[in-house]
């Protein structure tokens, strides 16, 4: 491991791995999100209906649901240097693509594909836990995912400005190019600037890369359960398309039964990978119960999810609730956003300080709360007090995150940008559902759905154990790593 202490000022070791990685996840969301604040710009050059601007926001965040899995899955084969580096580089791709379209149909296309950039989140937590102790994981976790998830109010602030800057009409077309063009040299900077583990440190990959493994018969069939809304969000998303005309109906039906058929693929992939739970028993000391991923999943599911889908549409509620301007909306819709700073870092440290489940338990109850607030904000409300409550709700729904990203590394190593995918790729589950939701319904119920989702979110954590003692680590040469993953704070 790196050498000791925590110096968040230092730009050596672990911490220069720490800071060059939050960089590379804050371009991806500036990437990412470069949507949300440019929406009014998009909308009046091209002419784009409500529905049409509802329908880029749900699939923004659509392809990043299996995207997740998949880079989840590569990064624990290939390591998060290479992995990282390519996302960078590969998604600048159809950024610039988005950027030169002049129709609703090629924007779709390209916000698609564009979706694959949300899924760098689960590579810098497999570097990450890589380089820190399981003493210092949660903060550092917290500082990597709050400081990155950062950059979609860094876009939702800066980039309305910049695009009158560039003036004109297609002053967003040069805005989103300027973002793919970051994403493209850094991706070369980072791929030349870290090392998937410090010096004389092993990198543990998991023996099979086409799925998860599981260690007992009733955790297969658990996984299997869990991957059903995985899919479920992919078909609500086509049988949203079909309702814009993107998709006819009987495109959609092909679709539904394509993903069925995917998901009977992905579940015999599974059933290779932990075929042999079902004629030997995994030793006690290399075991894992799956229900803490699932746990996990469900409660990303309410805080990312819920964070995804707001702070795509906030700027537009506060532009319809309250009169103001894009550039205004967008500014103070960022406030949301802003909160990652200190919010996620700070579910971190006090998850590393206090214990996991005490901390997650806490803090889901704060995001019910708060979501049952902003369900009750009107045009009757001061600008100001509305803000003051997106942050105070953004709070928990952010520390929230970090605090069960404070808990993903410490399940099993070797596994852990699996674990990472799955549960992000469930944060994008929510982000699809609460989008749909909000196409359907007014503002004040989304809100006070979330708020609904937050309490099932709250019930699930009673079953959730407080990760203590050591996971071990089989190598290829069959030889046992033991890796303390108790607080030792």
């Amino acid at each position: 491991m790196s050498s000791s202490g925590f110096n968040i000022f230092s730009f050596t070791g672990k911490m220069k791995v720490l800071h060059l990685t939050w960089f590379a996840f804050f371009i991806t969301f500036v990437v990412w999100f470069n949507l949300a604040p440019l929406l009014g710009h998009i909308q009046e050059s091209l002419g784009l209906t409500r529905s049409q601007i509802t329908t880029l926001l749900i699939l923004n965040v659509a392809l990043t649901i299996p995207a997740r899995i998949i880079i989840g899955m590569l990064t624990d084969q290939l390591g998060p240097r290479r992995v990282y580096s390519g996302l960078l580089i590969i998604s600048s791709i159809p950024c610039f693509v988005f950027a030169v379209a002049d129709s609703f149909t090629q924007l779709a296309l390209a916000r698609f594909a564009l979706g694959f950039i949300g899924a760098g989140f689960v590579i810098g937590i497999r570097m990450v836990s890589e380089w820190f102790p399981s003493n210092e994981l949660g903060t550092a976790e917290g500082i990597y995912g709050g400081w990155g998830n950062f950059g979609s109010a860094a876009a939702a602030f800066t980039l309305p400005t910049i695009a009158l800057f560039f003036g004109g009409d297609d002053g967003w077309r040069w805005t989103i190019g300027l973002t793919g063009l970051m994403a493209l040299i850094y991706g070369f900077v980072y791929y030349f600037s870290v090392s998937d583990v410090p010096k004389g440190s092993k990198y543990f990959r998991p023996k099979n890369s086409t799925a998860m493994e599981v260690t007992s018969k009733e955790d297969f069939w658990f996984l299997l359960i869990m991957k059903v809304p995985l899919y479920l969000a992919l078909g609500a998303l086509a049988w949203r398309l079909k309702n814009v005309e993107i998709f006819s109906t009987p495109i959609m039906y092909v679709i539904f039964f394509g993903l069925l058929l995917l998901y009977v693929y992905d579940s015999m992939l599974t059933f290779r990978a932990n075929r042999k739970v079902f004629s030997e028993e995994v030793p006690e000391f290399q075991r894992y119960k799956f229900k803490q991923v699932a746990i996990l999943n469900i409660l990303y599911f309410a805080t990312f999810g819920s964070e995804l889908a707001v702070v795509s549409m906030l700027p537009l509620f506060f532009t319809e609730t309250f009169g103001l301007s894009a550039v205004v909306a967008g500014m103070v819709a960022s406030a949301y956003a802003f909160m990652n700073l200190m919010s996620r870092p700070g579910g971190g440290l006090i998850s590393d300080r206090y214990g996991r489940k005490k901390t997650l338990l806490i803090l889901t109850g704060g995001l019910a709360v708060g979501y049952a607030l902003m369900g009750t904000v009107d045009s009757t409300w001061p600008v100001w007090l509305a803000v003051v409550a997106a942050m105070a709700c953004s709070f928990f729904v952010q520390a929230g995150e970090g605090a069960v990203f404070a808990v993903v590394p410490l399940i099993k190593r070797s596994l852990t940008g699996q674990i990472a995918g799955m549960t992000g790729a469930y944060g994008n589950v929510g982000a699809v559902i609460y989008l749909i939701i909000f196409s359907l319904v007014d503002a004040s119920t989304f809100f006070m759905v979330i708020a609904a989702t937050a309490v099932l979110g709250f019930v699930s954590l009673l079953y959730l154990e407080e990760p203590e003692g050591e996971i071990a680590e089989v190598d290829e040469d069959g030889s046992v790593t033991i890796i303390n993953v108790g607080r030792t704070a």
